[in-house]
C-alpha cells in the first residue's frame, strides 16, 4: 500500500470542507478524484501534499503518518504535485525550472555557494545534467532555454508535469492538467499521462472535470460532495451511478 487515508476530515474555521474521507492507493494506480466545484477535491490533495494539516483522521504514506508534515519533506518521499493554476516561474527558463524543484536534495549550503566550493560545482553538473535527461526524456530538451511564459499552454502543462517528476516521485498529483486544454492538447494528454504511467512505473492520482480524460485514464474513481464520499468504483460503475449523475453531472449522461 503506498497511499492510505483514513478518516480525513478537515474545518477552516466554521466551515466543515471534508468529512471522513477515505481512500487507498496501491502501487501503479491511476486513480480519480471528481466531484462538483467546491466539492473539497483540491483539499485533499493539499492536505496529503503538506499545505494544510488535518483536523482529524490520518495520511498514511509509505507506512509513516505525514500529518503536519512541511510540503518539502513530503516532496522528499517521493511525492510530486501539479496544480490547477500552472506554478511555473515564467522569469526562468524551463531547464532552470526544472533544476529548482531539486532544492531538497542540492547537497551543499549557503557556504558552499558564497564560496563556489568544488561540492557546490559538482552538484549543480549533476542536477543540470539530470534535468536536461528528463526534458529530451520528455521531447522538450529543445525548449530548455525558454521561457514559460512564451510556450503554448498546452505545452505548460507538459512542463510542469515534467517538473514534478523531476522529483522521481512514486506518487503522482495532478490537479486538473486538462483544466485550459483545447480538444486537440487534451487528447494529447492522456496519451501523455499514460506514457508517464507506463514509463516511470508510478501512481497517479488526479482530480478532473473533463470526464474524457478521467474515464480513459482512470482504473478506479472516488466522487465527492460537499466534502463526503458519495460513490466509488469503477468508470463504468462511477458512469452510471445515479448519485453521482445527480450530484455532479445534473443532465444524466457523463
Amino acid at each position: 500500500m503506498l497511499l492510505e487515508i483514513r478518516d480525513l476530515t478537515h474545518r477552516f474555521g466554521g466551515l466543515q470542507a471534508l468529512t471522513n474521507i477515505n481512500c487507498v492507493l496501491e502501487q501503479g494506480d491511476i486513480a480519480g478524484l471528481i466531484g462538483p466545484n467546491g466539492a473539497g477535491k483540491t483539499t485533499v490533495f493539499n492536505l496529503v501534499s503538506g499545505f494544510y494539516t488535518p483536523t482529524q483522521g490520518d495520511i498514511i504514506l509509505k507506512g509513516t503518518r505525514i500529518n503536519g508534515r512541511k510540503p518539502h519533506e513530503i516532496a522528499a518521499m517521493k511525492v510530486g504535485r501539479t496544480f490547477q493554476n500552472i506554478r511555473l516561474w515564467s522569469d526562468m527558463t524551463v531547464l532552470d525550472n526544472i533544476c529548482i524543484s531539486q532544492h531538497y536534495r542540492l547537497g551543499y549550503n549557503a557556504a558552499d555557494v558564497f564560496f563556489h566550493t568544488g561540492r557546490y560545482r559538482v552538484r549543480e553538473k549533476v542536477i543540470r545534467e539530470s534535468a536536461r535527461a528528463l526534458l529530451d526524456s520528455f521531447r522538450l530538451g529543445s525548449l530548455a532555454e525558454e521561457y514559460p511564459k512564451n510556450l503554448p499552454y498546452g505545452v505548460q502543462r507538459r512542463v510542469e508535469i515534467a517538473r514534478a517528476l523531476s522529483l522521481q516521485p512514486e506518487l503522482l498529483m495532478l490537479d486538473e492538467p486538462a483544466a485550459g486544454l483545447s480538444t486537440a492538447d487534451t487528447k494529447d494528454l492522456i496519451d501523455y499521462v499514460n506514457w508517464i504511467h507506463e514509463q516511470f512505473h508510478l501512481t497517479i492520482w488526479m482530480i478532473e472535470h473533463q470526464m474524457e480524460v478521467i474515464m480513459k485514464l482512470c482504473r478506479t474513481i472516488q466522487v465527492i460532495d460537499f466534502g463526503r464520499e458519495i460513490a466509488r468504483g469503477s468508470p463504468e460503475e462511477i458512469q452510471h451511478n445515479p448519485d453521482v449523475i445527480k450530484a455532479y453531472l445534473g443532465d444524466g449522461t457523463i
